[in-house]
């Protein structure tokens, strides 16, 4: 373990700790010696959050992503790669359920290792310095935004690959909550992604599709009953999810759809097409769901 690590582990705990309390909805407790009671779990996580970024830094972001997979969840299952350009500019748009969403696309695009990602600026992630230099953090002031596309944009021109969530926010995971929540969700996706097609005429874009990321079990969980609004009971789930094993039996799924090239005169097209193609990835995963449900009825392995 490096110098730093202690004073890096110590901060990562404290932020673990504000966002357990502010999903149990207890943040009153933030400034009270209860906080401590929670400081095992969040340490726990925060261990790991630094073995993760360690390895990030020493193996690069799809390795060390796929370590952190192995830890979080069951497997993964990707699809649809073939489809992804090995080189030249490209912008991957997904959805956005949360939990191990953003790992799982990390280990998926291992072809790509000039992957950058647009990401919200939050002090968990301030607190990873090595996963951190592979983020372009968006900052919540306009100016911060417009200095985000301009450096995602120079990255993009000079051959990289981008990733990106349009919903800006936590999305319904399909297998969890059904296709048409998140098929509704599509509606809050951003077309600002058209601006590289301006910016970067001769980028392509990918849609991708993360499900079975969220556990149903926690879902269901009788604490989660304490919160009032189901964006609450949501948020607790997942902070459950995080803390006990039990509920990371999960095999995380990502769907690649096919390649979009859009060009200066065509960012209308391509935002109905990428809203197309991702309408046909969240159906696919329903019925892949099925099938897998009536295999395992059947007592036949998935092949």
């Amino acid at each position: 373990m490096s110098a730093t690590a202690p004073p890096l582990i110590e901060t990562l705990t404290e932020v673990n700790i504000v966002d357990i309390l502010d999903s149990a909805g207890l943040l009153r407790l933030r400034g009270t010696p209860l906080r401590h009671i929670f400081r095992p779990t969040a340490r726990r996580f925060a261990l790991t959050a630094h073995e993760f970024d360690t390895r990030v830094g020493n193996e690069g972001l799809a390795q060390g992503s796929a370590w952190l997979m192995s830890r979080m969840t069951a497997g993964l299952v990707t699809s649809g790669i073939e489809h992804v350009p090995v080189q030249g500019p490209l912008i991957v748009l997904a959805n956005h359920p949360g939990m191990t969403d953003t790992v799982a696309l990390f280990t998926s695009l291992a072809l790509r290792p000039d992957l950058r990602v647009i990401a919200s600026d939050r002090p968990f992630l301030r607190a990873l310095p090595n996963v951190a230099r592979q983020l372009f953090l968006l900052p919540e002031d306009r100016a911060g935004h417009l200095a985000v596309m301009r450096g995602a944009a120079r990255h993009l021109q000079e051959g990289g690959a981008l990733l990106t969530f349009p919903a800006g926010d936590i999305e319904p995971d399909p297998a969890t909550f059904g296709p048409q929540r998140a098929v509704a969700s599509l509606r809050n996706w951003s077309s600002s992604f058209a601006l590289f097609a301006r910016l970067v005429p001769h980028a392509r874009f990918v849609p991708a599709l993360v499900s079975n990321v969220i556990s149903p079990d926690a879902q269901r969980h009788p604490l989660t009953l304490l919160r009032r609004t189901a964006r609450d009971r949501e948020r607790l789930a997942a902070a459950m999810q995080v803390a006990l094993p039990r509920y990371r039996g999960l095999v995380a799924r990502v769907a690649f759809g096919r390649v979009s090239n859009a060009g200066p005169d065509r960012a209308h097209e391509l935002s109905a097409s990428v809203a197309a193609q991702m309408r046909h990835l969240i159906l696919a995963e329903r019925a892949a769901q099925r099938m897998d449900q009536a295999r395992a009825g059947r007592g036949i392995p998935r092949g």
